[in-house]
C-alpha cells in the first residue's frame, strides 16, 4: 500500500522502521491511553514489525501503516484498521508527542478509511477510545465519525469510560 497526501506517505513497515516506532511508542499520551503500544527496546518492536508485516496482504490481523512525512521522511506514527471481537473493524492512530499538533493524524486517517474500507469491502468503521482521550476524538470528529456511545464499557479487558464512534463510506 501507499498513499499520499499533500504533507504524507501511508506505506508499508519495514524492519529498518523499528527504532523511530519504539521512540514514538514511548511518549506519556501512548502509555496512558494504549499502553499495549509501547515497546521498551527495538528489539520488541522489530519482533512486532515481523507479525504486522506478515498481516499486509490478508484481513485476518492488525493491518497497520506508518505515516511518514513527505519533506523530512520522519516516521510520525501510524494508522491501522484492526479486527474487533463482533467481527466488525476499528480504526487506530497514533502521532508521536514531537509530531502532534500539526495535523497528521486527520491528514492520515481521512486518506486511510476510504483507501483500506475499499480493499476490505468495509462499509463502516469504529473508532473507540477512552473518554479522557480528547485529541483522539477531536481527530475522528474532523474525520466524520459519529458518536453512537459514551459510558463504561469494556477497553482492552478493563471497564473504562469510553466513546464509541463510527465511520460509514
Amino acid at each position: 500500500m501507499r498513499i499520499e497526501t499533500a504533507r504524507l506517505i501511508i506505506t508499508e513497515f519495514t524492519l529498518d522502521m523499528a527504532q523511530a516506532v519504539q521512540e514514538n511508542s514511548v511518549d506519556e499520551d501512548n502509555k496512558r491511553f494504549v499502553p499495549d503500544e509501547v515497546w521498551d527496546t527495538v528489539e520488541e518492536v522489530q519482533e512486532t514489525l515481523v507479525f504486522l508485516i506478515s498481516q499486509y496482504g490478508s484481513f485476518e490481523g492488525p493491518l497497520v501503516y506508518p505515516v511518514i512525512v513527505k519533506e523530512t521522511q520522519d516516521n510520525v506514527g501510524y494508522v491501522q484498521l484492526c479486527p474487533i471481537d463482533d467481527g466488525s473493524w476499528e480504526i487506530g492512530f497514533h502521532i508521536g508527542k514531537k509530531y502532534t499538533g500539526n495535523g497528521y493524524a486527520a491528514e492520515a486517517v481521512k486518506a486511510f478509511l476510504p483507501v483500506i474500507t475499499k480493499q476490505a469491502g468495509l462499509s463502516e468503521v469504529y473508532g473507540i477510545c477512552l473518554a479522557d482521550n480528547k485529541a483522539s476524538q477531536a481527530v475522528m470528529r474532523k474525520c466524520g465519525f459519529i458518536n453512537i456511545f459514551s459510558g463504561v464499557a469494556k477497553y482492552q479487558g478493563i471497564d473504562r469510560e469510553i466513546v464509541k464512534n463510527i465511520w460509514r463510506a
